[in-house]
């Protein structure tokens, strides 16, 4: 049976994001992995463990369907249980592929001992963590584990401080001059009921016209 999704709350900013598994080979190794992975700096944003079938594993790989290794593959992943989460971090989908090391394990022990798949993963397939491996890549397969999340760049910077000045602080600025000349006994809920009623985001119906 499949746990629920638990969410962490979004970073304030806008920052590269990633889809990582940990693949079922590696699942006992989850708690030491999920701290690996803090430990770098990656903010996991969403969380869900889950066991797929043949069939959501066949889609979630069909860039791979005809390939050799296509039925062994979908075998593996569906053989038990899963967690698929979305990192967040600057440089995101580089820092963390380059923390898995390279696909086969065999080489990553040679060449990568310290990573990942060095440590926890067995051979080609067996190799413990996945990661996207692309922006577009990120995007689809974030949206596949997670179909509510927001994967789409987010204001920040300078951009956000525009939006911020030219949108937000003006009707924040009316509110407040508004409670000081009301003085509510409940100033908290009279800001928020206010607030409600003059978001200049909320959807406007139109009034029927009368022929």
């Amino acid at each position: 049976m499949e746990a629920p999704a638990t969410f962490m709350e979004q970073p304030a900013i806008f920052v590269e994001r990633t889809l990582a598994i940990i693949k079922p080979d590696a699942i006992d190794q989850s708690a030491a992995i999920l701290r690996f992975i803090e430990d770098h700096g990656f903010a996991i944003l969403q969380q869900r463990r889950l066991h797929m079938t043949p069939e959501q594993c066949s889609d979630f790989y069909a860039e791979h369907y005809g390939k050799m290794f296509f039925p062994s593959l979908v075998s593996f992943m569906s053989s038990g249980s899963i967690i698929a989460m979305v990192l967040a971090k600057e440089n995101c989908i580089l820092e963390w592929r380059d923390l898995l090391g390279p696909t086969s394990s065999h080489r990553a022990r040679e060449t990568h001992p310290d990573s990942l798949r060095a440590i926890y993963g067995t051979d080609d397939q067996r190799n413990a963590v996945h990661g996207s491996d692309s922006q577009k890549g990120a995007e689809r397969e974030i949206r596949f584990y997670f179909p509510d999340a927001i994967v789409e760049p987010i204001s920040s910077g300078d951009q956000a401080t525009d939006y911020l000045v030219k949108n937000v602080m003006p009707v924040l600025t009316n509110g407040f001059v508004e409670l000081c000349k009301v003085k509510p006994e409940d100033p908290l809920s009279w800001i928020a009921d206010w607030l409600m009623a003059n978001n200049p985001n909320k959807p406007q119906v139109l009034e029927p016209t009368v022929a």
